[in-house]
Formats: C-alpha cells, sequence, structure tokens
C-alpha cells in the first residue's frame, strides 16, 4: 500500500469516527460558537489532506486533528481582534500542550459535549427545518450535499440555511447546554427528527459505494437512547428507539456478500438480530401502554409486524397499509404516501397502489425523490405495464447516487422487466 492510499483510508477513517467528537470538544472550548468550530475542524481536515501523504500519519490522529483545530481557531479569533472567554480558554489548553500530538482535552465528557451540541443546534429560536440540518451537518457529519439530498432541496440551498443558522446561534447567545428538566418536553420534538434522518441516512446512505454508513445507524441510536435516558417517559422517545433498534436488526441481511442491497422478501430471516427484535417490541410495548399514540410508535409498529414475520408471504399487509392510513393522518408526506401505496400494492394489488401514487402532487422536491420513481417502476411492472415501468426505473437510477444502490435498481430492473 502507497503511502497517500495509507493517507487517504486513515483521512476517511478519522472523519467518520473524529468528525463529531472533535466538533463538540471544540464548540464546548469555543462557548458553544458551532460555526467557527466547524470552520476549525474542516480546516483540520484539510490539513490532514495536505501534511498527511508526505509526512506520513500521526500515532494518534485524533489528537493530531484536535491541536490543529483548536490552532486553527485561535487563529481565527485573534484575526478578529477577539478578546473573548473562548480565547483564553483555548489559549490556557495549547499552552498545557507542549508536545506535537496531545491527547484532546476532557475526552471523558465528549458524550457530554455531544448532548450540549445536539441541543445547542435544535434550539427552538431556529426553525425546525434549520435545526435538523444542522445538526445532521454537525452530529451525523454529513456534507452538504448529502444533507440537502436528505431534505430533497438543492446543495446551495442548504448551504445557505445552514451559514444563517450557525450565525443565528452566535448572535442569539443560544448557550451550549442541556436544558433543564422543564424545558425538555418542548425541545425533543426537532431532536428527534434529527435522530430520526441520520439514522435514516446511514441506513441507506445517499452517496458513496456502501448501501449502509454503519457509523451514522450506530450514532443515532446512540443519541436516542441519551434522549430516552433523559424523559423515560416521552412516548415518541420511547417509540422512535423502538423504530430504530427493530429496523437496525435487519442491517446484517439487507446486504450481499459483495455489499449489495438485498430486498427484504428476499432476505435471510435467519440473520435478522432477534436481541434487538427483542428490545424494541419490548420498547414500544412500554411505549404503547403509557397511551400517547404518535407518528414514531405508529412507525415502529409497522417495524415490529415485519419482524414478527416468518417470512415474506406471512407478512400482514393489510395492517401495515392500515398503520401507514393513520401515520399519513397524523404527519402527512410524500413519502408516507409512498410508503403506504407500496403497502396496498401488496394487499389489495398494484393498480390500487398506483392510483394512490397518481394522486401525489409530483412537484420538483418528489420528481428528484428517487423512491418515488422505483415504487412507481415497481408496481407499474406487477400491474403489466412494461414500458411506463422502463421510464421509471430510468429515472429511479438516475437519481440513485449510491453505487450499490445504484447497480442493485439495475438488477432488479432487468429481472423484473427481463431486459
Amino acid at each position: 500500500m502507497t503511502e497517500a492510499v495509507e493517507a487517504a483510508e486513515a483521512i476517511e477513517r478519522a472523519y467518520r469516527e473524529e468528525w463529531t467528537p472533535l466538533l463538540a470538544t471544540l464548540a464546548g472550548q469555543l462557548g458553544g460558537d458551532v460555526g467557527l468550530a466547524e470552520d476549525a475542524a474542516a480546516e483540520a481536515f484539510a490539513a490532514a489532506v495536505a501534511e498527511w501523504p508526505g509526512r506520513g500519519v500521526p500515532s494518534r490522529p485524533g489528537a493530531w486533528l484536535t491541536t490543529v483545530a483548536r490552532r486553527r481557531a485561535i487563529d481565527r479569533l485573534r484575526r478578529e481582534a477577539t478578546r473573548s472567554a473562548a480565547l483564553d480558554r483555548m489559549e490556557t489548553l495549547m499552552r498545557d500542550d507542549d508536545t506535537t500530538e496531545p491527547e484532546p482535552a476532557d475526552r471523558s465528557g465528549v458524550a457530554d459535549d455531544r448532548l450540549r451540541l445536539m441541543f445547542t443546534c435544535c434550539h427552538p429560536a431556529l426553525a425546525l427545518e434549520a435545526r435538523v440540518a444542522l445538526t445532521l451537518r454537525a452530529l451525523g457529519g454529513l456534507e452538504v450535499s448529502e444533507v440537502a439530498r436528505a431534505f430533497l432541496t438543492t446543495e446551495t440551498t442548504m448551504y445557505q440555511r445552514l451559514v444563517r443558522a450557525k450565525r443565528k446561534i452566535k448572535a442569539a447567545g443560544i448557550p451550549y447546554r442541556v436544558p433543564d428538566a422543564d424545558e425538555l418536553p418542548e425541545r425533543v420534538h426537532g431532536i428527534l427528527h434529527v435522530i430520526h434522518l441520520v439514522y435514516t441516512e446511514g441506513h441507506v446512505a445517499s452517496t458513496g459505494d456502501d448501501l449502509v454508513r454503519v457509523d451514522l445507524c450506530q450514532e443515532a441510536i446512540r443519541l436516542c437512547r441519551l434522549v430516552v435516558e433523559l424523559l423515560p417517559t416521552d412516548t415518541e422517545a420511547l417509540g422512535l428507539l423502538a423504530f430504530l433498534l427493530l429496523t437496525d436488526a435487519r442491517r446484517t441481511a439487507r446486504t450481499d456478500g459483495r455489499g449489495l442491497p438485498v430486498a427484504l422478501e428476499d432476505q435471510d430471516r435467519g440473520h435478522w438480530d432477534q436481541a434487538l427484535i427483542a428490545e424494541g417490541t419490548a420498547i414500544l410495548g412500554r411505549a404503547l401502554g403509557l397511551g400517547a399514540p404518535g407518528p414514531f410508535q405508529v412507525q415502529a409498529a409497522i417495524a415490529a409486524l415485519h419482524a414478527e414475520a416468518p417470512h415474506w408471504d406471512a407478512t400482514d399487509w393489510t395492517q401495515i397499509a392500515a398503520l401507514y392510513g393513520e401515520l399519513s393522518a397524523m404527519a402527512p408526506s410524500p413519502v408516507v404516501t409512498i410508503n403506504r401505496a407500496a403497502a396496498l400494492a401488496m394487499a389489495d394489488g398494484p393498480h390500487v397502489g398506483l392510483a394512490l401514487l397518481a394522486g401525489i402532487d409530483v412537484d420538483g422536491r418528489v420528481d428528484r425523490y428517487q423512491p418515488w420513481h422505483a415504487t412507481r417502476a415497481e408496481l407499474l411492472a406487477r400491474a403489466g405495464d412494461a414500458e411506463g415501468a422502463e421510464i421509471a426505473y430510468r429515472r429511479a437510477v438516475e437519481l440513485t447516487a449510491s453505487a450499490a444502490e445504484r447497480e442493485a435498481l439495475e438488477a432488479r430492473r432487468r429481472r423484473i422487466l427481463g431486459s
């Protein structure tokens, strides 16, 4: 392996493992200035790209990145002639670090820093979409293009939204802390949506060669467990945790030996994680027992029905379609409608699903949403419209940035249409 390849792999690994704890630590040291923390972290990774191929990978990449990021933040504060408590603290930290690769400060508090960062990014002073987008970027480590895809919007629009959100955090003096107990219930809604989107991006990565980003899936579950610890009787927090566990139980069966997606109907259910299914089912029962149903609990109930079915043909599609109907009433969206159409097609035939899909207002956002085209292609093929299915499959492939998912979609098109 060449030094350049080794360095590239080390940088990619460091980004997956170090971005969130590095950003959280920096934000804490900078008094909650998420914008400056992100800029400094990004400059540290840029420095790694420039230096590691020629000088070699440091023995402790995370410590190296932390040191460089601190220095970049201090340089920025000095250039801006900002004498602040954050600058004083960071300069003290740097004076204490008299080695080239010091251990990051307060690593034991990184988990708390992540929680503080999450609540800062999800502060109600920010618009809901800004909260979700900012936390996906900060805690999930998603690129701006990936966050844009999660919102079905353009990269330019998302970049501007993120910049405005970070500026507002600084200008409004949004505190970098976990809220008091009486504030938590009103803050949890936006945070749960953030966690859900982080998991969704990990479950089916929008870009790259791998279908699944295990790091994002695990981070979302970890964050959700933290929220449940803070709010043990919040039914939607419990519902989301149950949904994530029940979904993640299928992860190892979702890809084949080449890393390509395996459709739910073809998965070896013997590879599903029964411990996660049992835990998720128990948590769902606990949530439902509290008597305050919500969208995440409904999604968890749908996942539980899939988990309970011993094989594909035993799936209770009628009940799943009914639950999607409940979800559509609670939280209507094109995504829910698409899933409901697929379930109705399984329960009552493809024409029923196609009729529901036909009622969606196909604006620019929906037309860029790959699952809409993929679902239409599947149902058109089952209804006998090979020409329409071919057109829909081609559009779905065009919109698929994930190499693994694109190859699997092409294979499914050939299998179903025979071309």
